[in-house]
């Protein structure tokens, strides 16, 4: 053989190992992309009720109202009367233990979880500090607050030492949380633990759009208020049941999936006060096909 067929040959095979590793590593990334759509389960999406839902009523009324929906998580609202021979309000601040352990019993007897705490404003450190104390004798995951700014770094610590999550809820223009970018300066350097509470409705009340706000808050999201409204970039605008109103809530979950958002996804229905039962299970209903049709069957 002459040395052109050597040349050619090793230029061949060169090219031959380039193409190989080009197609492998497609390969290897497509393989990734999989791998982490994979690890969302329809399970990871836990879906509940504020309870400020039905706040017109006891917390122990609610708990009879959300039961009936099919919810299994609730987030407490603090001003809410504890109802069921128990005095006073769900308040943090107010709570002894013996009221503490009540809550619990009434929880358990209708087998819901209290996971989420909000939205509170604590106004001074001490009042943190009871409040974590508080959101970790009743086993909260999240607490949903909008802290003042000079409060993150030591909420960054408490949540890191108590191993709980703040989410800043995003109530409309002008509460100072009400943009985007507004929250991810503020969280800025803070632990990974403090994120938002996505309010969609509120978003859309505000003029801005829930999936391009979601989406710059992309891997900063702990919760999700959820709403769809009766009409766009309107203060007056309110509650209709979930995939009839405005907001896109199919578009909303699928952005949700693409972000691989695992965390709880709450209700919260400001509209018909008193007979809005119906149309929580309404959204529910819409919330759980289409998870199907996004995440496939929950065990």
């Amino acid at each position: 053989m002459d040395q052109s067929y050597y040349k050619y040959f090793f230029s061949t095979r060169h090219l031959a190992a380039g193409i190989l590793l080009f197609v492998l590593g497609i390969a290897g990334v497509s393989c990734q992309n999989t791998a982490d759509t994979d690890t969302l389960e329809p399970s990871d999406w836990k879906l509940g009720v504020q309870a400020w839902t039905f706040h017109k009523t006891t917390f122990a009324e609610a708990l009879d109202k959300i039961d009936s929906t099919g919810a299994k998580y609730i987030e407490g609202f603090p001003g809410q009367e504890i109802g069921s021979d128990i005095d006073g309000k769900l308040d943090y601040r107010t709570m002894d233990g013996d009221k503490k352990e009540a809550v619990k019993e009434l929880l358990e007897e209708h087998d819901l979880e209290m996971v989420s705490y909000g939205v509170v404003v604590p106004e001074t450190e001490d009042d943190w500090k009871q409040l974590f104390e508080f959101a970790d004798v009743m086993g909260l995951d999240n607490i949903a607050a909008e802290p003042k700014e000079d409060h993150l770094s030591l909420i960054s610590d408490l949540a890191d030492e108590y191993g709980i999550n703040v989410a800043i809820h995003t109530h409309p223009n002008p509460s100072h949380y009400w943009d985007p970018d507004i929250l991810l300066s503020a969280i800025e350097g803070q632990s990974s633990r403090i994120g938002a509470a996505a309010d969609v409705g509120h978003w859309q009340r505000s003029g801005l759009d829930p999936v391009e706000s979601m989406k710059k808050l992309d891997g900063h999201i702990k919760e999700f208020h959820m709403k769809d409204l009766n009409k766009k970039n309107d203060e007056s605008a309110h509650d209709v049941p979930w995939g009839t109103g405005v907001n896109d809530i199919e578009g909303i979950m699928k952005e949700m999936k693409r972000q691989n958002f695992k965390g709880y996804v709450f209700v919260e229905y400001e509209y018909n006060w008193g007979e809005n039962v119906p149309d929580v299970k309404k959204s529910i209903e819409y919330f759980r096909k289409k998870k199907q049709e996004l995440l496939g069957d929950e065990d």
